[in-house]
């Protein structure tokens, strides 16, 4: 696979993120609840923050490591990214995040079942998984929706401004029944 893929949903457009896209992102991002939900997003959020997480994206791609798609509206306009990144032995790890504006309304859950789906037809993966803290339910509830079961409870596995968190693990595979 040479070219990024685009996926369509009835809602949305996933599609390679763009270097246009970065002052978006960097907006998004500034809000410090991204920072607080998740392990990998500083705060304050800075414009090289961006092109950082740009650059590392691009280069997961053509090593084919990494597939991050910038979850867009039908308008094309970004509003958050979802990502697969394999991590050997047929299985990869998905994360994702969405603008402020745009949650409660499913987008990620559309979005995640469209990338799940591309990670096991096209990728070819056995197993898919994603964790979430645990003062972040809502990740887990998408992660329930989308067919993932809580496989394991990572003891003390991250540690976020000096304190540790166990932290769910769901999964879904290939031929699960």
């Amino acid at each position: 696979m040479t070219k990024f893929p685009r996926i369509e949903t009835e809602r949305l457009i996933l599609s390679e993120l763009k270097e246009e896209d970065l002052p978006l992102v960097t907006q998004y991002l500034q809000d410090k609840v991204f920072s607080e939900l998740t392990s990998n997003i500083p705060y304050p959020y800075r414009k090289e923050d961006a092109e950082f997480w740009f650059k590392i994206s691009r280069e997961a791609f053509d090593k084919r490591k990494g597939f991050t798609f910038a979850i867009r509206d039908k308008n094309e306009q970004m509003i958050g990214a979802i990502g697969l990144h394999d991590e050997g032995s047929d299985k990869a790890e998905m994360g994702y995040w969405l603008a402020k504006p745009f949650w409660n309304k499913g987008y990620v859950t559309e979005a995640a079942k469209s990338v799940v789906d591309f990670g096991f037809k096209e990728l070819g993966f056995n197993k898919i998984y994603a964790t979430y803290f645990p003062h972040n339910p809502a990740s887990g509830k998408i992660m329930q929706k989308i067919g993932m079961e809580e496989e394991a409870i990572l003891k003390q596995h991250l540690k976020k401004d000096g304190k540790y968190y166990d932290i769910p693990m769901y999964s879904v595979f290939r031929d699960q029944d």
